[in-house]
């Protein structure tokens, strides 16, 4: 267990004095005091602080680039207890320069470090020390001559935004009915900071030579472009998603075709069917799977945005596409995505345009397809009533049951069973009922055992069913046949007081120390298998065999060869 360390203790504990670390000889020490100063600062006396500071600055200093490493990662830590024991001015006169130092340093692993604490210390700062200590930092790691410094940066470059350009967050301001002629640029409603330093950071990262960068900055689009006003987003980032969409990275495509959805509500209808769709439709006919995938679980955030009958005329005959692609993931998620877009189209344009899509999945060539297509017809019954689904949709679903293919005769039975607690009771006896009582008798067994096993569905009463007969079927499995004694045994049993009376010496009981005596103690087995032993050797119970002439009989065989 883990007591917690208190102030008496401190000062005294071993692992909290300060020559310890700074004197140690291996560095996995000095590397565990970083840690451990973060975590007892707060309960150290004012007077110990001070040479905890001192230590940790030397810990920043280390010649080691692990012990550097530790430092930085846990100087935000640090920085934090600082600032809840009210030491806001030794945390700028201590700390403040330290973290310039490591995010300077000449090992990537101790910069990388820096942007993390930049996100960090930028909650404990006032904005006018953020923008002269963070933004050099930030413009310094952003053009980091290592990849995996600028991939930091684009990962965590949403939570420095706000740090250093608050008005970023805000709306841009009413413009008057009659806007001056500077009005209509869209930069100068934004902050000179976020304009002139975070955006073109974030654009170059955007066009970064590493497909690693690009790929975070690309899952970064639509949180940033939420953070500007919609005008620089439409200006300056739709461009640059323009070249992404085409990029040669399918990783880099994979990322933007998950967040491009969310720019729709940020642009607005009228860029969107503009400038978006165009992008939309180039996505959804990208040759790798996962673009596709993406896509299309994001589909329902830009049906509020065009609305319907945009979406109908311009997205439908791409959606009709990748319902016969030739990944089933693809169809898949195409199958999950249809009653989203029924609910909004109604059960008339489902008609005419979706059922034929929907019924034909029924019998794809993968199960977990023509799986996924009975819960998809079985939300639509729900969505669009009882009546509906008994009209539209029945009859199609359970035609399949004299199917060749017994799968697809088994699909048609899970969509019987599943339409049971959708459809009406009448539909029910009429349809469903008779036809699981009739798959009973299928002759291949995967059809006819899962109605009775593992398939269940809410019955009527019993005077309201049908007075079919159930088909009659031989028992499964078929009862084994009795166990007959083998000949051997049947004999030995019937006459065990005989051999025990023929290969005794004297007719009296045989002691219970006798090989007899356990011959008939035995089981029938053991018994049957001394008979055979016996036999083997030329001693035949019935011919009145004894031990003592089967030992004889050698001895004269042996006699006879010597005289011979």
């Amino acid at each position: 267990p883990s007591y917690p360390l208190t102030p008496p203790h401190l000062p005294s504990h071993p692992l909290t004095s300060p020559p310890l670390p700074s004197q140690g000889d291996w560095f996995t020490s000095r590397i565990s005091a970083c840690a451990l100063v973060a975590v007892a600062y707060e309960a150290l006396p004012d007077a110990t602080r001070a040479e905890i500071r001192a230590l940790f600055a030397q810990l920043c200093r280390d010649d080691t680039p692990m012990v550097r490493r530790a430092a930085s990662a846990n100087l935000a830590k640090l920085a934090a207890a600082m600032f809840e024991a009210g030491e806001q001015a030794s945390l700028k006169q201590d700390l403040l320069p330290l973290f310039s130092a490591l995010s300077t340093d000449e090992q990537d692993s101790v910069r990388l470090m820096g942007v993390e604490n930049c996100a960090a210390m930028g909650k404990l700062l006032s904005q006018a020390d953020n923008r002269a200590v963070l933004l050099p930092v930030i413009r310094a790691v952003a053009q980091d001559k290592s990849w995996r410094v600028r991939y930091v940066v684009a990962e965590h470059i949403c939570e420095l935004l706000p740090h250093v350009g608050p008005e970023a967050r805000r709306p841009p301001p009413t413009p008057p009915l009659t806007p001056p002629p500077h009005a209509l640029t869209p930069t100068l409603t934004l902050h000179q900071v976020t304009r002139d330093e975070m955006l073109p950071a974030f654009l170059g990262m955007m066009h970064d030579t590493e497909a690693e960068v690009r790929t975070a900055a690309a899952f970064k689009v639509t949180a940033f472009s939420e953070l500007l006003p919609a005008g620089l987003a439409e200006g300056l980032v739709l461009p640059c998603v323009r070249d992404v969409c085409s990029d040669k990275s399918q990783h880099v495509r994979a990322a933007l075709a998950s967040v491009i959805m969310g720019l729709a509500p940020v642009v607005g209808k009228p860029v969107t069917i503009e400038k978006l769709l165009p992008l939309f439709l180039q996505l959804l006919k990208d040759e790798f799977p996962e673009v596709r995938l993406n896509l299309i679980a994001t589909l329902h955030a830009l049906n509020a945005v065009v609305g319907v009958d945009l979406l109908a005329q311009s997205l439908l005959p791409a959606i009709a596409e990748l319902a016969e692609d030739r990944q089933w993931r693809v169809r898949l998620a195409i199958i999950e995505y249809i009653p989203l877009l029924a609910a909004q189209l109604g059960a008339s344009f489902f008609d005419e345009k979706l059922s034929v899509m929907c019924l034909g999945w029924l019998q794809d060539c993968v199960h977990t397809i023509r799986e996924a297509a009975t819960l998809n017809l079985q939300k639509l019954a729900q969505l669009f009533g009882p009546e509906w689904a008994q009209k539209h949709l029945l009859p199609h679903v359970l035609a399949p049951h004299t199917h060749t293919n017994y799968l697809y005769r088994l699909t048609a039975l899970y969509a019987a069973t599943g339409f049971a607690a959708v459809v009406s009771h009448d539909a029910l006896l009429t349809s469903i009922l008779p036809l699981v009582l009739q798959m009973t008798a299928d002759p291949v067994p995967n059809v006819s055992c899962p109605p009775s096993r593992r398939h269940h569905f809410p019955l009527p009463h019993p005077h309201t069913l049908p007075t079919h007969p159930r088909p009659c079927r031989p028992p499964w499995p078929p009862p084994r046949p009795p166990v007959l004694m083998p000949p051997l045994l049947s004999r030995c049993a019937s006459t065990r007081p005989r051999l025990c009376s023929s290969c005794c010496r004297s007719s009296t009981p045989p002691s219970s120390n006798s090989r007899s005596s356990r011959a008939c103690s035995a089981s029938p087995r053991t018994a049957t298998r001394m008979s055979v032993t016996s036999q083997a050797k030329g001693c035949s119970p019935a011919r009145g065999c004894r031990p003592a002439e089967r030992q004889a009989a050698p001895a004269r065989r042996r006699g006879a060869h010597k005289g011979g």
